[in-house]
């Protein structure tokens, strides 16, 4: 069922984008995969249009809140090297959270490797 019309979904991209200061090369390509992935752009419009996620689609039991979180941790490590772009721009955390969850879903198992293995250096030990 499309709660959504194409327009909607590229209007927000592109906004969200402009606003987070993502390259158009993204954006095309992000929206793109949406279309590729109709699940996913559910996925964007529910949270577009309530502010929260919807995590009805899943890729080996991982939905768009996990990719988020990861890649959070994620952040922190790219703090600790001295990286700072996501910083305060929840918009790019939310629009690379959905270009990864397409990617997943046509490769989850290079993702899921991603998502074990490249965490954040917050405490010793960590894996």
């Amino acid at each position: 069922m499309e709660a959504y019309n194409r327009e909607e979904i590229e209007g927000w991209v592109r906004t969200l984008g402009a606003q987070a200061g993502e390259e158009e090369g993204f954006l095309s390509a992000l929206v793109k995969a949406l279309w590729e992935e109709p699940e996913a752009a559910e996925e964007l419009a529910h949270y577009m249009g309530t502010g929260d996620f919807l995590c009805k689609m899943k890729v080996d039991g991982y939905t768009v809140v996990d990719i988020l979180v990861w890649q959070i941790d994620h952040f922190k490590a790219e703090m600790d090297r001295g990286k700072y772009g996501m910083k305060h721009n929840k918009g790019m955390m939310a629009l690379h959270a959905f270009d990864t969850l397409c990617k997943m879903k046509k490769q989850p198992e290079k993702y899921k490797g991603l998502m074990q293995s490249e965490t954040g250096t917050d405490y010793p030990d960590k894996y």
